[in-house]
């Protein structure tokens, strides 16, 4: 019996109650449907939690061994530019070779820098330049694994269930970002960084393997060979595609002039609240969690540039009003909205980067759009201490509001395809949609046929190949 059936016509608040918490619960279709997205999903629950121990534990240890701010904040500088530069090689890579090997690879490769940080640890007196070089390359196979990583989603899940599959994806890290901190804090502080970086590296061997039993994923017939040509051309589909240069020119704005949190130690004293600094840092990231297990509403939006738009002006709107206003108690409600409005961004944006972008130029672009999302929070935050020193803490965070609002406005006038977008009748969109179920009509054909070769003796695994 159907739940409409089961309805109490006597009863019309309560079925109407029920509708909307079913709703807004997240979509689990992608996690039902697709053995490779439950591999990969949880394989990224484990990850990210290795992670918050060694981003934790990194500073501190750095803080132990120099008694420096400057030597810390270093650390972010020494990342930038193998971030940088290696996220645009590996979106070539993610489209010439098997994502799955690649993302496989770069997490090995991770691992065993771990693991070189674990040694360096445990030395009696550990050095400080290891750790240094370790985060530059670490941040190098992160930009080599990201694009990769971005670009398995759309081949592993069916298109409909795009906008579900980030979602659910978001809420594991919405929730790390959370309790993940805290958890890691007690961690560095009970048992030492040498226990952190241990339990990272055992973070490692659980997620690869399970990653190891994701089926290939190999390139697209005629992909381009990785090149510096081959990057151009996914620059040039980039800026070929109004409504894509939206999506990045509205974050790169959006996180230039709305993301002050290097300045919240000293926003947190200017509102004589120090005991509420871990509050401040976590509010956006409770916000986020929230629209992540509320989620299944995302899944019936189809004109997503009108959706990040105005997910992008309430960031804005909201960081006006946490510099604004004068209560601590606001200020952090002001900085759930904020977080709330960013996921909801982020839901859009990257909704409309898997539906419309052919898997040939998937990679190139995810290279793209790591760039994006990753200069615009460090220029922001250049940005917040430098009006900080002008114009005080306060006012950096309302003014910088305030431009994010103007900024992103002007861009909407002046990128009207984006407004437009609309998943339903986008040509981009329709292509993709096509190319998808080409495809999983020839997977479901190639996987019935060994599945009757198999019983025969051919040797074929209906699973597919793997690693």
């Amino acid at each position: 019996m159907n739940e409409s059936a089961q309805s109490d016509p006597s009863d019309p608040a309560g079925g109407t109650l029920r509708t909307t918490l079913r709703r807004l619960r997240p979509d689990l279709t992608p996690w039902r449907s697709s053995r490779d997205f439950r591999l990969l999903w949880t394989s990224g629950c484990v990850s990210v939690f290795g992670s918050f121990l060694t981003y934790v534990a990194v500073p501190l240890q750095i803080k132990e061994l120099t008694g420096s701010s400057l030597a810390v904040g270093l650390v972010g500088a020494f990342e930038l530019v193998p971030l940088i530069a290696f996220g645009l090689w590996g979106g070539a890579l993610a489209d010439a070779l098997d994502r799955r090997k690649l993302v496989l690879c770069s997490e090995a490769g991770l691992g065993l820098l771990s693991a070189l940080l674990l040694l360096n640890a445990l030395l009696p007196h550990p050095l400080l330049w290891p750790i240094y070089l370790v985060g530059a390359l670490v941040a190098a196979l992160d930009g080599l694994q990201r694009p990769a990583l971005d670009s398995l989603t759309p081949r592993i899940v069916a298109h409909d269930q795009l906008t579900a599959a980030f979602a659910l994806n978001s809420l594991y890290r919405n929730a790390s970002s959370v309790a993940g901190p805290a958890l890691a804090g007690v961690i560095v502080a009970v048992a030492g960084v040498q226990t952190a970086y241990a339990l990272d590296v055992a973070s490692f061997a659980v997620s690869l393997t399970l990653l190891v039993k994701i089926r290939a994923v190999p390139p697209a017939t005629g992909a381009d060979k990785p090149s510096l040509r081959a990057i151009a051309t996914g620059v040039k589909y980039a800026w070929g595609r109004k409504d894509l240069l939206g999506t990045y020119a509205i974050d790169i704005v959006a996180m230039l002039f709305a993301f002050p949190m290097a300045i919240f130690p000293f926003l947190a004293a200017d509102l004589d609240a120090k005991w509420a600094l871990g509050l401040l840092y976590a509010s956006s990231a409770v916000g986020a969690l929230l629209v992540s297990a509320t989620s299944g509403w995302t899944s019936r939006i189809h004109r997503q540039g009108r959706m990040l738009l105005v997910a992008a002006l309430g960031w804005g709107a909201a960081m006006a009003a946490a510099g604004l206003v004068g209560n601590i108690w606001l200020v952090l409600f002001c900085l759930l909205l904020s977080g709330a409005a960013d996921q909801i961004s982020g839901i859009a944006r990257s909704t409309m980067w898997n539906q419309s972008i052919p898997d040939k130029l998937r990679g190139r672009l995810a290279g793209v759009e790591l760039l994006s999302y990753s200069v615009g929070p460090q220029l922001g935050q250049v940005r917040a201490g430098g009006m900080a020193a002008l114009v005080g803490v306060r006012a950096s965070v309302w003014t910088g509001g305030v431009a994010c609002v103007v900024g992103v406005l002007a861009l909407a006038a002046a990128l009207p395809k984006l407004l437009a977008y609309d998943d339903r009748t986008d040509p981009n969109a329709l292509a993709v949609r096509a190319e998808h179920q080409a495809l999983a009509t020839a997977t479901a054909a190639s996987e019935s046929a060994a599945s009757d070769a198999g019983p025969s003796g051919t040797g074929v695994d209906p699973v597919g190949s793997r690693v």
